[in-house]
């Protein structure tokens, strides 16, 4: 799948994986698709919890290390 902006946030831990993902998807176009890198354990829970909160959608997410997400701007 096709990405339009990264964030590599390995080595952080929570909640700063998170917080980059918010500050980044605040100037980015609705509909645009944040992809994130992490290992922290906690963004495993995190992630889907932030999209739902915040009115985005969770297209993909990877166990493996690196953790991958896909976000998708609501």
């Amino acid at each position: 799948m096709r990405w339009d902006e990264e964030i590599v946030a390995t080595g952080l831990l929570c909640p700063l994986p998170v917080l980059k993902a918010r500050k980044r998807l605040k100037t980015m176009a609705s509909g645009a698709v944040l992809r994130v890198l992490a290992d922290d354990p906690a963004a495993v829970i995190d992630m889907p919890h932030f999209c739902a909160e915040q009115g985005h959608t969770l297209l993909e997410a990877s166990a493996q290390n690196p953790q991958s997400y896909l976000i998708q701007k609501g």
